[in-house]
């Protein structure tokens, strides 16, 4: 929905998603949200660095220096907070491993959809009445989610001004025209800055 909302005002929108945003992602989004074997931690997390490595270098960075916006599903923060805060690896230690893989390229602007973990978590159980397929991560604890999302707030909390919260709460539609006047006032800042 915001790529059309920025394609109709005129900007060249790409849009990704982690992992998969590559053909070496989407084999790695398969071999590691679609298995039911048990994946160590250490590997989550490295198997994750390459598939943004992956990303950055072949999809983000020569879209940026085409001029495009890229708006992407995941990125960095998420193994900050995922494999950070949810699996316990040490912070210094996740940092460097996403600036490996990254460059050090971050975002302008990181939108972080909150919601409550009781109320995220009973989306996630709808999947099974729609029909909609539910992926490893899916099977998380309550905890685990907790701490996710402690995580993205603390991340939200250390620069304000690269991350939006979004109260994820409403309808999609409701959802939608917060992140509509969230990019607005980016732009404008951006723009006349």
């Amino acid at each position: 929905m915001l790529a059309g909302d920025l394609r109709s005002r005129g900007f060249d929108v790409i849009t990704t998603r982690e992992p998969g945003g590559t053909p070496l992602g989407r084999r790695l989004r398969e071999a590691f949200l679609e298995t039911e074997e048990t994946v160590a931690p250490i590997a989550e997390l490295l198997l994750f660095a390459a598939d943004r490595a992956q990303h950055v270098e072949l999809l983000i960075k020569p879209a940026l220096d085409d001029g495009r916006i890229v708006i992407s599903d995941r990125y960095a923060d998420a193994t900050a907070a995922y494999q950070g805060a949810g699996r316990g690896f040490p912070e210094q230690t996740v940092s460097e491993i996403i600036y490996l893989a990254t460059g050090g390229l971050k975002p302008d602007l990181t939108l972080f959809f909150d919601i409550a973990v009781e109320r995220a978590l009973a989306r996630t159980n709808s999947r099974d009445e729609s029909g909609e397929a539910k992926n490893r991560m899916d099977l998380e604890t309550a905890h685990f989610y907790s701490n996710v999302r402690a995580a993205y707030l603390q991340i939200a909390a250390n620069e304000p001004g690269r991350f939006k919260i979004i109260d994820a709460n409403g309808s999609i539609d409701e959802i939608h025209k917060k992140v509509a006047a969230s990019i607005s006032e980016f732009l404008e800042t951006t723009v006349t800055a």
